[in-house]
């Protein structure tokens, strides 16, 4: 339960920066085929989402395990979250609705958060206990909420505490504390208990991803990779082949470049 508490801010400057040039990415594999948006959780299986908005699993090796073929109801995900890869979500903004599947993409069951009075929702996440983190913008409230839609606990309200008020597109749940990424303003760390740990100087990045102990994304020509507990940034120019690609997305040890009806994978380190 999220409780109320006196938000404690930190506001943390980039301690230094770290510069990494790399002359060339090594491609490891490359996956064709009908793609306009994809996800990679952190074995490395990756999710592909058709124009048809058909979602199919492909494991590290490539090869497909799994298809999810029901979504005439619903049309094309705004978002799709395999922070935990037994568990997957789908949101669909336009219906507030997050269709939740297992590990083999069969359907678990679905959540409208209009029951729950919950009208206005961007940014979704997935908590370390298996519910799911919702940031409700009408209400400006930070919200956990079970597999019922039921509220579990919630932030204070954010106007209460911000000006400007934060309005994330993104939300990480990793190593003990919940991320909300606006790309206007920063990143905001929080604790379990809905205080504000860190507010970190990040903006303006595409493709943002937190992952262990890193925040991933992109501007423009470079990537970026900063390291959460040294505040420190490494940057990496992108090569011409991947200059121009749609999206990209990061594990530890892989770089993922989405361009036309294509994934190239890429080491990165």
């Amino acid at each position: 339960m999220i409780k109320k508490a006196t938000i404690v801010l930190f506001l943390c400057l980039f301690a230094g920066y770290g510069f990494a040039q790399i002359d060339s990415f090594r491609v490891l594999k490359t996956i064709t085929g009908d793609i306009v948006d994809f996800a990679v959780d952190n074995l490395d299986n990756v999710y592909l989402i058709s124009k048809s908005n058909q979602v199919k699993k492909l494991n590290a090796n490539g090869d497909s395990v799994a298809v999810f073929n029901d979504v005439k109801k619903y049309g094309q995900a705004t978002l799709i979250d395999v922070s935990n890869p037994l568990k997957v979500l789908l949101y669909y903004r336009d219906f507030a609705t997050i269709v939740v599947l297992d590990r083999f993409l069969s359907l678990r069951n679905t959540i409208d958060l209009r029951r729950q009075n919950i009208l206005q929702v961007k940014a979704i996440g997935q908590s370390y206990d298996n519910k799911i983190w919702v940031y409700d913008e009408l209400d400006n409230k930070l919200k956990k909420i079970d597999d019922d839609g039921t509220v579990l606990g919630e932030t204070p309200d954010f106007r209460q505490l911000f000006d400007p008020v934060p309005l994330p597109q993104r939300i990480f749940d990793e190593d003990q504390f919940v991320y909300l990424y606006d790309s206007t303003q920063a990143v905001y760390a929080f604790d379990y208990y809905g205080a504000l740990k860190n507010k970190i100087p990040i903006n303006h990045w595409d493709n943002f991803k937190v992952a262990g102990k890193f925040i991933y994304g992109s501007k423009g020509h470079t990537l970026y990779r900063y390291e959460i507990k040294t505040f420190r940034t490494q940057e990496w120019k992108l090569p011409e082949a991947i200059l121009h690609a749609k999206a990209f997305n990061f594990t530890s040890s892989r770089l993922y470049a989405l361009r036309h009806d294509r994934i190239d994978i890429f080491d990165f380190h």
